[in-house]
């Protein structure tokens, strides 16, 4: 189970990186590149969103069926261990989204800057005729 939470954490890095990278002012002509580049791989970079949602349905299930620790029954070892559970769980959540978040916005800013890209083309055209 570690492994699953550990892929998502690199790809959350990696989609904050390729964010950044995207967002970062560079000259036209490597941007255009990378904006390419970066569109190429989103398609097959999807599958982090359903990837991310069975994750947070796992976590969802996990805490409905969790035994909760409440009363004189629990020692504070048990009490730790319930606690840490919670943390985890909340840790894991955010990261589900972020994923999807960080997605939706490379892919948002990606299809801004080809719309910026075919307007300049287009001005560039209206302006030699």
């Amino acid at each position: 189970m570690a492994l699953q939470w550990l892929i998502l954490t690199y790809i959350v890095a990696a989609e904050a990186a390729v964010a950044i990278l995207l967002t970062l002012p560079s000259p036209k002509l490597l941007r255009n590149r990378f904006v390419s580049l970066v569109s190429l791989i989103l398609q097959p970079a999807l599958f982090i969103v359903p990837f991310a949602g069975f994750q947070l349905l796992d976590i969802y299930w996990k805490n409905e069926h969790r035994l909760m620790c409440t009363g004189e029954v629990c020692t504070a070892a048990e009490r730790d261990r319930y606690e840490k559970s919670i943390y985890k769980a909340q840790r894991n959540a955010i990261l589900c989204v972020s994923a999807c978040l960080l997605y939706w916005c490379i892919y948002r800013i990606c299809k801004y800057q080809k719309d910026l890209q075919s307007l300049e083309e287009v001005e560039k055209r209206a302006k030699s005729q």
